[in-house]
């Protein structure tokens, strides 16, 4: 990414190139409901288990299962649940 870039220029790049936003820092839900921001989505990980192999292992299975409900929305995935905001 953009050395030092912040928050919202790191959500507007991953919008420009029509990727999804995956992270554990609750600022991007700032940013999209407080600011509005446009997004293509964001993928925020709260996980109690934050072991970088347990993160992946949770993204692994939201991508191969949830992939197709994540563009334009907002997703939250625990290790019990994912919540998926759609963009209003």
């Amino acid at each position: 990414m953009i050395p030092q870039a912040d928050d919202d220029e790191i959500l507007e790049l991953a919008r420009a190139e029509q990727r999804i936003l995956i992270t554990n820092d609750k600022d991007f839900g700032e940013l999209v409901f407080r600011g509005g921001l446009e997004h293509h989505g964001v993928l925020l990980l709260r996980l109690q288990d934050e072991r970088p192999s347990h993160r992946v292992q949770i993204v692994d299975f939201v991508m191969k299962n949830h992939a197709d409900r994540l563009a334009g929305n907002f997703a939250v995935a625990t290790e019990k649940s994912l919540r998926i905001r759609a963009k209003s």
